[in-house]
C-alpha cells in the first residue's frame, strides 16, 4: 500500500494521487550564468543514458515518473518533475545521488542556498520549497494510485 503525503506547500493530495508535482523555478543570476547553465545542462543531457548522472540517479531513486529542465527564458530555469512519496526523502535522495550536479547548477542561480548541498541539506530543502510553484489543484494523474514501482512491476503486453 502506498502512503499519500502532502505536497511541498503542505497541501494534502490524499484524495487525489500518490504522485506529487514539483515545479521548481530558479532565477538565473546573469546572461553569463544563463550561458553557463545552458551549456552544462545540454552537455549532461546529451550524454548516453548509461553515462548521464541525472538519468542514472532517476533510475536508481525509482520514485520519479517524469523529469525535465525547461529554460522559461534567459532569467529562469524550471525543473519540473512528478514523484512519489515524501518531499524531503525525494530531495535528499537527489542530494545523495547527484549533489555535485546541483552544486554545479546552483552556482549560477540567484539567492542559492549555501553549497555544497550535501553539507546544507536543510537549507537546500528550504530553498526548493521556496521556489516550488506547485500547481493549481487538482493535480491530475491517469493512474492516481500507482507509484513508479507499481508501474514497473506491472505485466506488459
Amino acid at each position: 500500500m502506498t502512503t499519500r503525503m502532502p505536497d511541498t506547500h503542505g497541501r494534502s493530495t490524499a484524495d487525489e494521487t500518490v504522485q506529487h508535482p514539483l515545479t521548481l523555478v530558479l532565477p538565473i543570476r546573469s546572461s553569463e550564468d544563463f550561458a553557463a547553465l545552458r551549456a552544462t545542462i545540454e552537455q549532461l543531457q546529451s550524454l548516453p543514458r548509461e553515462q548521464n548522472p541525472i538519468i542514472r540517479a532517476l533510475d536508481q531513486i525509482s520514485t520519479v515518473h517524469f523529469a525535465r529542465f525547461v529554460f522559461l527564458d534567459e532569467t529562469r530555469l524550471a525543473v519540473i518533475t512528478t514523484y512519489d512519496g515524501d518531499f524531503a526523502t525525494y530531495i535528499n535522495e537527489f542530494v545523495d545521488h547527484i549533489g555535485d550536479v546541483f552544486n554545479a547548477l546552483l552556482q549560477h542561480v540567484g539567492d542559492a542556498p549555501p553549497l555544497p548541498v550535501q553539507a546544507h541539506r536543510d537549507e537546500f530543502l528550504a530553498y526548493i520549497r521556496l521556489h516550488d510553484l506547485g500547481c493549481v489543484p487538482p493535480f491530475y494523474s491517469a493512474y492516481p494510485d500507482r507509484t513508479v514501482l507499481d508501474i514497473l512491476a506491472a505485466p506488459t503486453g
